[in-house]
């Protein structure tokens, strides 16, 4: 039997889309915001030869250079002026927040509310513009020394090179970053995530064909591209039910007395998600792993001597599908799902706001001893929800292990990059369905008040 809030999103898909128009222009301007950034992937910075580049790209591309490809949606491996994507605005809100956790003037600037965060954010972009430009100058040193059978990677080296690399590279970020803030204030979903979910789901199609195309020339056998295929399916169900699995804590209220009537005390559940990080942990870890290995990757080289062979072995310790890089990958995973959770939910707060309404968990004292008790079902969820995480980001890496199936697809098809795929799908169709239940319910209010006024001004014309 259809239960009456499935009728009511029926409705609401069907009839209440087409009348909200707020919605609709929200929906185009974040697809208008979107094609901007797709087409600012195609646009190379000025000074590198792009088929050199190629050649070089498609020789590292197996390492972590392959992983953050596929975050800049192909900008990376085309040079392009988003390159650096918004990489160094997530590893900058990362900084700031553990800077939050252990800094009490910023702790207090926190808790100032609207004005505080206002001042926590600017410091988040400076932050940006400054791992940005180093990030950016790394790479200009490393263009500079690649050398191919096509030529020099860069046409004209020297300052006047890096210097412009590192303001058109730095500008992409920062532009990125305002995209993406005016996408969450006048489109719809958060604007960070879509524009990494974008990058992810443009590199979706081609590595499929090229999956099949593998299978077809027999690089691959067949019943591996149909298993990894079949396996996709199989991790977005997993995902879908574990980002929708949680924890209800049973609230009960006590009687209260209302004039002279004595009102019976109801019962509420207080809802606990499985994993109330989302993909911030995924995405901190990988930016965390690529902040410093992007520019040894740039600067080291198969024939490096001197000074130049610790950074190859950095990066062939961390590179893509070794142990340490898993077990890193891993650990901060595990790590920022367990932060980011106490960063959104504050047990003790909570329980005072139970203990405020007269809100109280059976068998649990209020007060400290709920909030405690808060923070032990939380933290034994969370283990569950971190361990399912690095369960899942982990996937591709232990696939390249097992099979011949190449690193830049299963990066593109794995466990990280689906995960984000259907996390922000799930909570852009979430926003979606609320705007269309606000916009139907002022609907229905409009009504209610007409309905109201029309007697009253019957009564009015009879007197």
């Amino acid at each position: 039997m259809v239960s009456a809030a499935e009728q009511l999103a029926q409705n609401i898909n069907f009839s209440a889309f087409s009348k909200a128009e707020d919605l609709q222009r929200r929906i185009w301007f974040t697809l208008g915001a979107l094609v901007v950034y797709r087409f600012g992937t195609f646009i190379p910075i000025p000074g590198v030869n792009p088929q050199a580049f190629a050649e070089t790209f498609e020789r590292s591309s197996q390492g972590i250079l392959g992983m953050f490809n596929m975050f800049t949606g192909g900008a990376l491996e085309r040079m392009a002026i988003f390159a650096l994507n918004i990489m160094p605005y997530i590893s900058a809100s990362i900084i700031m927040q553990l800077m939050t956790s252990v800094n009490k003037q910023l702790e207090q600037l926190k808790k100032e509310g609207e004005q505080g965060r206002k001042t926590i954010n600017q410091y988040t972009r400076y932050l940006t513009v400054l791992l940005a430009t180093f990030q950016a100058y790394g790479i200009s040193i490393g263009l500079e020394s690649m050398q191919t059978e096509s030529g020099a990677v860069v046409m004209d080296p020297g300052w006047f090179f890096r210097a412009s690399t590192v303001i058109t590279l730095v500008g992409g970020t920062v532009f990125l970053m305002w995209l993406g803030e005016q996408v969450t204030q006048r489109g719809i979903g958060n604007g960070i995530s879509l524009i990494i979910f974008a990058g992810i789901v443009a590199g979706m199609p081609s590595a499929i064909a090229g999956l099949f195309r593998m299978s077809y020339e027999g690089s691959i056998p067949t019943f591996i591209a149909f298993g990894v295929l079949l396996l996709m399916a199989v991790v977005v169900l997993c995902i879908v039910f574990m980002e929708r699995a949680q924890r209800r804590l049973l609230i009960q209220y006590p009687k209260r007395q209302v004039g002279n009537q004595m009102m019976q005390g109801n019962a509420s559940h207080l809802p606990l998600k499985l994993n109330s990080a989302g993909v911030i942990p995924p995405i901190f870890a990988s930016s965390l792993l690529l902040l410093p290995t992007t520019a040894a990757q740039f600067t080291a080289t198969p024939d490096a001597e001197g000074g130049s062979e610790w950074l190859n072995y950095i990066v062939a310790l961390l590179g893509y599908g070794q142990p340490l890089h898993m077990a890193i990958f891993a650990a901060l995973i595990i790590f920022f799902a367990f932060f980011y959770t106490a960063v959104v939910f504050n047990p003790q707060e909570t329980a005072d706001n139970l203990r405020k309404y007269g809100g109280y968990i059976p068998g649990i004292r209020p007060g400290a001893k709920t909030a405690e008790y808060i923070d032990y079902v939380l933290t034994r969820i969370t283990a569950v929800g971190a361990l399912y995480l690095a369960a899942v980001c982990l996937l591709p890496e232990l696939m390249i292990a097992n099979t011949s199936v190449p690193q830049t697809f299963a990066a593109i098809l794995g466990g990280t990059s689906l995960l984000i795929a259907v996390s922000v799908t799930m909570d852009t169709v979430a926003q979606v369905q609320s705007h269309l239940l606000a916009h139907q319910y002022e609907g229905l209010i409009k009504k209610a008040q007409l309905k109201g006024a029309t007697p009253t001004s019957r009564r009015g014309r009879r007197r």
